[in-house]
């Protein structure tokens, strides 16, 4: 197997997708955050000294995905047509599920997107509510499903994700 980002010389490139056909492509991923029970429960109540955490960190997840071929290299810059974040609070294991979503019409996928999404808004929880509890855990981060394109339809196997789309 060719690595595709990699010229004849072994340098590093851009993949050329020109060629490829225009599908509708969308993908989900999934990132978390456990918190103590002090930075859960101001989160819940509205009382974070930085505002409100989840909004804050839907926004800055967005943003992430517009900017994902800024952050990562050799990423396609995409017109997403998409973006979605929603988040699952789940006080059994005082943690945030960020559940991310991007969609669009283009040549490649938007992988990365949905992560660097989840990612960031992973990384923003942290930031608003670190002075509350640093010990923080942030994870996993994983590609749920991604469809469109030449391999078509994956998703991760079904006993290791909750259905909530």
């Amino acid at each position: 197997m060719s690595l595709t980002h990699l010229n004849r010389r072994g340098e590093a490139c851009m993949v050329d997708v020109t060629d490829k056909s225009v599908t509708e492509r969308s993908a989900r991923a999934e990132s978390c955050v456990q918190m103590s029970t002090d930075a859960f429960e101001q989160m819940l109540a509205g009382q974070n000294k930085k505002g409100d955490v989840l909004a804050t960190a839907r926004i800055a997840g967005i943003q992430a995905a517009k900017k994902t071929a800024d952050l990562i290299p050799l990423c396609h810059p995409l017109a997403l047509t998409k973006v979605q974040l929603d988040f699952v609070l789940e006080r059994e294991t005082l943690s945030v599920r960020i559940l991310s979503f991007c969609r669009l019409a283009g040549r490649t996928g938007v992988e990365m997107e949905a992560l660097t999404a989840a990612s960031v808004a992973a990384l923003t929880i942290y930031d608003m509510c670190k002075a509350v509890d640093p010990a923080m855990v942030i994870g996993p981060t994983r590609l749920l499903e991604k469809s469109g394109g030449k391999l078509g339809h994956w998703r991760r196997a079904p006993d290791l994700e909750e259905e909530y789309w």
